[in-house]
């Protein structure tokens, strides 16, 4: 796995902090059985997380739900393949489906617009809403992540890797090998089994692998970004794997505001969900876009 699908995925996020969760949801997503939870009143935003990340772990524990809900109605779902949704294995489940499950809870909810908010993996599907469903937009955020432009070949080689290792005998293994510290010792292949024990423990493997199988559909044309008119922004730390490409994708669309957060990585203790200017940035965006 490249260091671009590596950053999808998060090892133990920092401490989690205990608070008190509202009661799980649940909607029909066309088949497939989706958990969401919401608090507080006022505009919409509906919250999407991480690969292999669940509501509870990159929405919750870092306080970050409870403090958009003291000034909107936050609402954030586990995609499908994750924590306590569906986890279909046919690709064609996945991919743009993922995306469309958003528009189906505004749906359920009788919701016409929010903001959607999407961190990492919930970033890309986010920005899928954008050619897709423009009309249900208030704004689209993408933390930690980016629009998925056209996959580069170098791109669909991991994300293949990526498959054959899930669907194999020691799933997670290049991720426990890509987040190393640079001259570190290699590791054995019963490190890597211990490593990786709670994302396996956590997951199914194979659904995630399904998903990786359907991601093409979730690609987003650079002519669908010049053309919208949702108002977006990424919010990005310098020490984060996608931090080059998106510097590159603020050179190709400067209508989508950057801002950068110096020293926040993807995920751990310093991850950009963790740091407050990047959470205060998120409230002043959402609340002053229409």
């Amino acid at each position: 796995m490249g260091r671009t699908l590596a950053a999808f995925l998060l090892f133990a996020g920092g401490a989690v902090v205990q608070i008190a969760a509202p009661p799980d949801q649940f909607f029909d997503a066309a088949g497939v059985r989706i958990r969401y939870v919401e608090q507080g009143v006022g505009t919409p935003v509906i919250l999407m997380h991480g690969y292999t990340g669940t509501v509870d772990r990159q929405w919750m524990a870092n306080g970050v739900f409870a403090e958009l809900a003291k000034n909107h109605r936050v609402i954030a779902f586990d995609l499908r393949g994750h924590g306590k949704s569906d986890k279909p294995r046919d690709p064609k489940e996945y991919g743009e489906e993922m995306a469309r499950d958003a528009v189906r809870l505004l749906d359920h909810l009788q919701i016409s617009r929010a903001h959607i908010v999407g961190y990492s993996l919930g970033a890309i599907v986010a920005a899928r809403m954008v050619s897709l469903a423009p009309e249900r937009m208030i704004s689209a955020a993408f933390i930690g992540r980016h629009p998925q432009r056209p996959l580069s070949p170098k791109e669909v080689e991991e994300m293949d890797a990526s498959v054959r290792e899930l669907e194999g005998n020691m799933p997670f293994r290049s991720l426990a090998v890509g987040v190393q510290p640079p001259g570190s010792k290699p590791l054995t292949d019963d490190e890597i089994r211990r490593l990786v024990a709670p994302l396996v423990a956590a997951n199914d493997v194979r659904a995630l692998a399904a998903m990786f199988r359907g991601f093409s559909t979730l690609v987003i044309e650079d002519k669908a970004l010049s053309a919208s008119r949702v108002p977006m922004i990424e919010i990005i730390g310098t020490e984060d794997p996608n931090h080059p490409a998106a510097l590159e994708l603020q050179k190709a669309h400067p209508e989508i505001a950057t801002f950068i957060v110096k020293g926040a990585q993807h995920g751990g203790e310093q991850g950009i969900l963790r740091r407050p200017e990047a959470v205060a940035r998120l409230r002043e965006f959402l609340s002053t876009t229409r």
